[in-house]
């Protein structure tokens, strides 16, 4: 939490501006000199203030009038300093492990704890305060670049079979997305709310959504994406986790019964998951394939019967999750 300012001062309505130059001018014809030191300004006063005000009332007004200032000057510095800790804050949360070089977040979390302790002095000090504000902005947005680059690489993954016919997808209908999770659901097939899902630590779909699946089925996967990425070298490539009810009409229209029943696809629960149809490298008889269907059923998840190459609906990228 941001302190506020510290002292509180009543100020009449007496306005003063403030005019630096080598002569010094009155518009009140009453009114004493100002003391020798402040020769070199102008101070411009309003009718209200009473004729014939003396030297060491001026003095006080002027003391006022600037403490006043400090305390805006203060207060303005302190907001810049709430907003500018708490856009970082939720820059270095949505960036966690998303971002090449880990040290630009790290360089941010160090200039936000020094704001903090700005913050925190007994005498804030309002210039040096915007300066710290200027360069967490700066470093955030770093670390907004940097995390925008790691998103859009890993929304292209790009086959690390060899480039040829035999090796390229073998889907060829329209692009269809993982979705994100149900604003409002119920838990019902293809309406399940965040509270029921969980992200996978890596990747992104091609629009930047993450892969989602019900908070068991994720953790299960954690565990066997480690495994899986230390046999083969790299992580498990995804490409279809949860899928809402919206997705679901709108593939059974453009894939027909290929494409199950809106309500009634597995993926509506959070418990099916797609890897890319690169066949050269999750297709049927190859290393990773092999791999996911021996070993998968140790984390729960399993390639169906039916999904089989001698099933009744071959999908050699499908998996689900049994517990």
């Amino acid at each position: 939490m941001v302190a506020g300012p510290r002292r509180s001062v009543l100020v009449g309505t007496v306005t003063a501006a403030l005019v630096v130059g080598a002569g010094v001018g009155w518009v009140l014809r009453d009114r004493p000199p100002p003391p020798a030191e402040q020769v070199a300004r102008t101070v411009v006063v309003t009718p209200s203030a009473t004729p014939g005000m003396t030297q060491a009332q001026w003095a006080a007004l002027r003391e006022a009038e600037l403490a006043a200032a400090n305390e805006a000057t203060l207060a303005d510095a302190l907001t810049q300093a709430q907003a500018a800790t708490l856009a970082a804050q939720s820059t270095l949360t949505e960036s966690a492990d998303e971002v090449a070089d880990d040290a630009v977040r790290a360089a941010l979390a160090a200039l936000v704890a020094e704001l903090q302790t700005a913050l925190a002095a007994d005498d804030p000090d309002a210039d040096a305060i915007r300066a710290l504000v200027v360069e967490v902005q700066t470093a955030q947005g770093t670390v907004v670049a940097a995390h925008e680059a790691w998103l859009a690489a890993a929304a292209s993954p790009t086959p690390r079979a060899d480039d040829d016919d035999e090796c390229r997808t073998t889907y060829d209908g329209p692009a269809f997305y993982t979705s994100a999770p149900t604003e409002g659901g119920d838990g019902s097939n293809g309406n399940v709310p965040a509270s029921m899902l969980a992200a996978t630590s890596w990747g992104v779909d091609s629009q930047g959504t993450r892969y989602w699946l019900r908070t068991d089925a994720t953790a299960a996967l954690e565990r066997l994406n480690k495994d899986f990425r230390a046999e083969f070298g790299h992580d498990l490539d995804l490409d279809l986790t949860y899928r809402d009810y919206a997705t679901q009409v709108a593939m059974r229209k453009a894939l027909g019964s290929i494409a199950a029943e809106p309500g009634t696809s597995r993926h509506g629960t959070g418990l099916a998951l797609d890897v890319p149809e690169w066949p050269c490298e999750y297709g049927y008889d190859t290393p990773e394939r092999d791999w996911l269907v021996n070993n998968g059923p140790d984390y729960g998840w399993v390639s169906p019967s039916w999904a089989r190459s001698n099933g009744s609906n071959p999908e050699y990228w499908h998996y689900e999750f049994t517990g």
